[in-house]
């Protein structure tokens, strides 16, 4: 079967095709951006301070890094991490040979030392004699009186060095000076260890403290209540007894990494668990109003920390830096970066983009505007 196509079929029938092709070679259209879903607070300024907790740790007041006073090789360690010990206990022993060989050859030094010694008094009783007969002079007298005291002065010295050489053979065996828990181990059986080096950590019995830190803005204020009793509330895990303690160290620089400062609080239980997880809850005063944000607010940044303030003209999000101040509780103190008034992100910070369109939800004033909120009076 055979088609003809006159021409005036084929020009009706090419512009049809040009239309279609064109419309399938025509850009789709551009997907509608989406706007995501967030949770923002409104800030406001509020007092900083009032009743802080923080996580603290059971420790003991002392604990001592015990090691030999002697090198040579480990034996034998007779604890074990987390063994109580009394004092006196053996706790390690070392290769005791070589120190034995020193205590034989110090005490065969003083052997003939004592030898020496007693030739020498001899010949001064046998010289003096002598002087008293007038068959020798004065001076040779005094030679041997001379002799005599330079042996008496190396027995001595040959003596003192065999008890120092009986007490370094004595060192191979470490002994528990106080009771106490074995909190540590830093040597094992074979190891060559030189005098002092710490073979285990002792926590010793008596006076237990909260170990806990705190930011670089409560600090000062914790230092002024170090040396007063009660000022701490201490609740060990798993009790709800509250115990009270004392501040009574805190450290004088900032720990490098964290930047926060260490501190001891004793409490009035000395038996608490070592390394019991507590809370430690302080009255501090209140200082001058301050922006807080909560922690999931903040995000890092090129310059260190930024949040994310929604525009509310455009509706979309903005980079915003900002310069922490100290920690409150779960929120942080800001100390320049936002404004009263503006709008955070609070949640899913870390999925949002510069200039992204966003819908908050369960927009609510932060804790701080709260506060200020209540604080205001009727009728305002």
């Amino acid at each position: 079967m055979h088609f003809f196509y006159s021409d005036r079929t084929l020009f009706r029938t090419l512009p049809l095709v040009a239309a279609t092709l064109l419309v399938a070679c025509g850009k789709a259209d551009a997907p509608v951006e989406a706007v995501r879903a967030v949770r923002t607070v409104v800030v406001a300024p509020a007092a900083v301070g009032g009743t802080q907790e923080y996580a603290a740790e059971v420790r003991a007041r002392t604990e001592s890094r015990l090691g030999f006073r002697v090198g040579g090789k480990m034996l034998s360690r007779a604890v074990d991490l987390g063994q109580r010990v009394k004092a006196g206990e053996v706790l390690a022993r070392l290769d005791p040979d070589d120190l034995k060989l020193g205590q034989r050859a110090a005490r065969a030094a003083g052997q003939g030392a004592q030898v020496n010694h007693e030739l020498a008094a001899a010949d001064f009783r046998r010289f003096k004699d002598l002087r008293d007969q007038g068959f020798i002079s004065s001076a040779e007298l005094d030679r041997r009186d001379a002799t005599l005291k330079a042996a008496a002065a190396q027995l001595e010295q040959a003596r003192a060095q065999a008890a120092m050489q009986a007490n370094q053979t004595a060192y191979s065996t470490l002994v528990a000076a106080s009771s106490g828990v074995v909190v540590g181990i830093d040597a094992e059986p074979g190891a060559v260890l030189a005098a002092g080096s710490p073979v285990l950590r002792l926590a010793l019995d008596g006076p237990r403290d909260a170990v806990f830190a705190v930011p670089e803005d409560a600090a000062a204020a914790v230092r002024q209540l170090q040396g007063r009793p009660g000022t701490v509330g201490v609740v060990l895990w798993g009790s709800r007894e509250r115990l009270a303690g004392t501040v009574r160290e805190v450290a004088a620089a900032a720990d490098p990494v964290t930047r926060t400062f260490q501190v001891k609080a004793e409490l009035d239980r000395p038996l608490a668990a070592l390394g019991q997880t507590a809370t430690v809850s302080i009255d501090l005063p209140r200082r001058d109003a301050a922006i807080q944000l909560p922690l999931s607010a903040i995000k890092a940044h090129a310059s260190g920390s930024a949040v994310w303030v929604v525009d509310p003209a455009k509706g979309v999000v903005r980079t915003r830096p900002v310069e922490i101040g100290g920690a409150n509780g779960n929120e942080v103190v800001l100390k320049s970066g936002v404004q009263p008034g503006e709008r955070v992100v609070t949640a899913g910070v870390h999925v949002l983009t510069e200039g992204q369109k966003v819908k908050a939800e369960a927009v609510r004033p932060s804790a701080a505007a709260s506060a200020a909120a209540a604080s205001a009076p009727a009728g305002r």
